[in-house]
């Protein structure tokens, strides 16, 4: 097994663990409140972090005002946005629903790309953003999702896509702003930020929701199983298999093992959830895995 194939691997196991946040969404947000969720999970995560850091020898990064806005922004869209929007979609509509739907992100990514950045993007991008919105558009008006049920049922299942793909739209924010920073950190050390961050920004909004009992929790131990598995599994376990497997392989291969995200959630929602899967979310899942190896492909293209 050559050194770049394991490091394929390891990407293609880090991303079956983000698919996986999917259903742990579903299943804490039953119970917590999302913000609340965001601060234990950040709460659990961090002292690993901090623990690894330690061991690795490694410090935090002094940063200029301009890195920092950056970084707080990074935080409040990913770290925040992304958890809270997609625990918050998740308890609206399927989690087999989201997990395709999350799967947008590469081209979502590259229209933000071109829109902010004023990047052209080239024939494959364009390709992947139809075939991205094609797959959600496939999801969201499916014909027979809601046979049987009354009209608020659907518009119910259509804002909590419309969730998803917000948060998605966080984590591409999050991507972009990465990208802007005047000089790279280490990954070790922007994890450790950007939980930190994360646990920053969700202690004022959940403590406000708390004194005006508009965010009412039930610390159940399936919910809190579900926070710990997703501060402790996909966060950290997560992050090191990513950036162990990215250094041992190319950017594209790194990239081409996000298409694992979408088919990790949707096969977790119906091993574990017991959700059903009707032939047009195999239509949006095709469509989304297509624009995702079409983004990876197109971005490492363009990178090297």
């Amino acid at each position: 097994m050559s050194d770049s194939f394991k490091g394929q691997l390891l990407c293609s196991l880090a991303m079956v663990l983000v698919g996986s946040t999917v259903v742990a969404s579903k299943v804490i947000g039953e119970d917590i409140e999302p913000f609340l969720a965001t601060v234990l999970r950040h709460a659990l995560a961090l002292p690993l972090f901090f623990g690894l850091m330690r061991w690795r020898g490694q410090r935090l990064p002094r940063v200029d005002r301009r890195d920092a806005v950056l970084l707080l922004v990074q935080a409040a869209a990913g770290s925040v946005g992304y958890s809270v929007l997609l625990i918050l979609g998740v308890t609206l509509a399927s989690a087999s629903d989201a997990g395709i739907v999350a799967g947008t992100l590469p081209a979502a990514a590259a229209l933000f790309s071109a829109l902010l950045l004023g990047e052209r993007p080239g024939l494959r991008l364009v390709v992947a953003i139809v075939l991205a919105t094609l797959g959600v558009m496939a999801v969201a008006f499916t014909p027979d999702a809601d046979a049987g049920a009354g009209g608020a049922a659907g518009v119910q299942r259509l804002a909590g896509i419309a969730l998803v793909l917000a948060a998605v739209v966080s984590e591409a924010v999050f991507i972009l702003a990465n990208k802007r920073l005047s000089r790279p950190i280490p990954a070790l050390a922007l994890s450790t930020l950007m939980s930190a961050g994360g646990l920053l920004l969700s202690l004022l909004p959940a403590a406000w929701l708390a004194v005006r009992g508009n965010g009412t929790s039930a610390l159940t131990a399936p919910a809190l199983l579900g926070v710990v598995y997703y501060a402790w599994v996909p966060t950290v376990g997560g992050f090191l298999l990513w950036y162990a497997g990215s250094a041992r392989t190319s950017g594209v291969r790194a990239s081409l093992a996000t298409v694992w995200l979408p088919v990790s959630a949707l096969a977790l929602s119906v091993g574990l959830l017991g959700e059903s899967v009707r032939a047009w979310q195999w239509a949006g899942l095709g469509c989304v895995l297509a624009a995702m190896v079409l983004a990876a492909t197109a971005t490492g293209k363009e990178s090297g």
